[in-house]
């Protein structure tokens, strides 16, 4: 069994970063990422990234990747199953194989709740979506309804008040809980209608979406439609890690300031409690966090010595 410096879990941008930073850093680390689906996560779904980093998120997701695999990253297109201590360090469990490290990054970030709700499952892809950058095009002229009331679904309705007639915005809550801009910004759109204290309680169709049905305050109705996008929060993607490590309300790993868990293992991004939420925090963390695991693998060394 080969033993590695460091495993980080995930290839989404905070992954990404950690084991750019840490090759970086110091060349002669051996480092592998893991990561059971395509890299670069959540945010190749945005086409026009804001703050700090500008670009597409799948050019900024690809450039990190190219530059770790110039580096010298170990890649493993694998799903993790299971993680465990022993005495001479961390042991990943994948669907593959059983790989020992020194340290081990969790950064395997989330993926967007699902509304539970007749006809989700049936239709995805058939008029239900993710991702309004890619699938906003293929609404063109149609009508859509949005699920959420917070920054991801108000992000994304405005994204496609730019392909479609009208925007139907189901809001469980009785006010959004977005950022005012954002709040602004969409009121302000022509072709929005906001059903606050409202949610979707079955998506309708035959061979494709045609129409939700709603309950609310007013009761339950029927409102005609092509498609559906729900931003109702994020599932952290912690499976694999026993229940025995502190998690928040939400199933987010608890941590200390640092990132740590416990020595040698580490949780960032979406999967961490206390993440901020925005791509530079998950630049921040999965920087800092390399910076932290290459000192103590230093001193270690440096002990051994």
């Amino acid at each position: 069994m080969r033993v590695y410096d460091v495993i980080v879990i995930g290839s989404g941008i905070a992954g990404l970063t950690t084991t750019k930073r840490l090759l970086h850093t110091n060349s002669s680390l051996a480092v592998l990422n893991i990561e059971a689906d395509s890299f670069g996560g959540l945010v190749t779904n945005i086409n026009e990234l804001d703050g700090t980093v500008h670009g597409s998120g799948i050019e900024y997701a690809a450039s990190l990747m190219t530059e770790a695999a110039d580096l010298g990253v170990s890649l493993a297109s694998e799903r993790v199953i299971g993680l465990a201590k022993e005495s001479n360090g961390w042991f990943v469990l994948t669907t593959e194989e059983k790989r020992q490290a020194r340290a081990v990054v969790i950064a395997s970030g989330a993926v967007l709740k699902k509304l539970g709700v007749p006809g989700e499952d049936e239709f995805e892809h058939r008029g239900v979506s993710l991702c309004a950058d890619c699938d906003g095009p293929m609404f063109t002229d149609k009508v859509v309804a949005v699920a959420g009331g917070g920054d991801s679904a108000l992000q994304e309705a405005r994204v496609l008040t730019n392909f479609c007639r009208q925007v139907y915005v189901v809001n469980q809550g009785a006010a959004f809980t977005a950022k005012k801009p954002l709040v602004d910004a969409l009121v302000a759109c022509e072709n929005v209608e906001v059903l606050h204290r409202t949610e979707i309680s079955a998506i309708l169709g035959s061979e494709k979406v045609n129409a939700i049905r709603t309950k609310g305050a007013q009761g339950s109705k029927e409102i005609a439609c092509d498609g559906v996008f729900a931003y109702i929060g994020l599932k952290p993607s912690n499976d694999f890690v026993d229940s025995s490590f502190p998690r928040d309300a939400s199933g987010c790993l608890i941590t200390d300031s640092s990132c740590k868990i416990v020595s040698g293992l580490f949780s960032i991004g979406a999967v961490r409690a206390g993440y901020g939420g925005m791509l530079e925090h998950a630049i921040a963390e999965g920087e800092s966090t390399a910076d932290v695991i290459a000192n103590e693998l230093k001193a270690r060394l440096s002990n051994l010595r």
